[in-house]
């Protein structure tokens, strides 16, 4: 099976997001507002609003926090007015960079996301210019130090629910899915009482580039860093080896 699972990455990013868990929320409940205001209140009916629901879960997000989500977005659906937009561009040393974004001013974020790529050194370039070195996919990763089942097991469980790939790294076991088995995939883990440490639809890079200039790299950083801390950002996929 595939080893391009980044953990590392992942359960850094994580360690910010403990650090930040009101941030975190409060991107959680603009996608829930905005799942619910497109496809309605019900999960079952709605696959944008369960994979939000997925991640909220992934991220520790308390059910009654998550149904208060649900339940205020389906009641003010008329003063739901945000919009996803996504930035796609160049960090130091070629690094391509997307960000995702769920804001209700545009011309702000935009300038936003434009300053943090200029002051790393990089550039916004036009839509499509780096998406396709990134494949769509649905990834759950799993912590080996909190899952009790043999590896051979949890891949089974996996494929027969329709994943793609199954990897094992030091740490971690990765789950690959094609964005529309996802769900099912995740209900399925789910069922079988398997924790996730982290469970959504994401771009992954096709290849990863090494850094070695410190410069560059303090650059990316820094438009990492800024990117990271503003609030209309949803994610940000670049294809930097850390």
């Amino acid at each position: 099976m595939s080893g391009h699972s980044k953990f590392a990455n992942i359960k850094h990013k994580k360690e910010k997001n403990d650090a930040a868990k009101g941030k975190i929320f409060t991107i959680i409940g603009r996608e829930i507002a905005v799942a619910v205001k497109e496809g309605g209140p019900d999960p079952n009916n709605n696959f944008k609003l369960a994979t939000v629901i997925a991640k909220a879960k992934a991220n520790n997000m308390p059910n009654e926090t998550i149904d208060r989500g649900i339940k205020k977005a389906a009641g003010d659906v008329g003063n739901v007015n945000y919009k996803y937009v996504t930035y796609e561009g160049y960090g130091p040393g070629g690094i391509a960079i997307i960000v995702d974004a769920l804001t209700d001013n545009t011309n702000r974020t935009a300038a936003n996301v434009r300053s943090a790529f200029t002051k790393g050194q990089g550039s916004i370039g036009t839509p499509g210019c780096v998406s396709f070195m990134f494949d769509k996919k649905g990834q759950i990763i799993i912590d080996k130090e909190e899952c009790e089942m043999e590896a051979d097991d949890l891949m089974m469980i996996a494929l027969d629910a329709g994943a793609e790939d199954f990897s094992e790294e030091d740490d971690s076991f990765e789950v690959l899915t094609d964005p529309d088995s996802f769900e099912q995939v995740r209900k399925s883990l789910e069922d079988a009482g398997i924790p996730m440490l982290s469970a959504e639809v994401t771009m992954i890079p096709q290849n990863y580039v090494e850094l070695t200039d410190e410069t560059a790299i303090k650059n990316l950083q820094r438009t990492l860093d800024m990117l990271d801390e503003d609030d209309d950002v949803q994610a940000v996929y670049h294809n930097w080896d850390e």
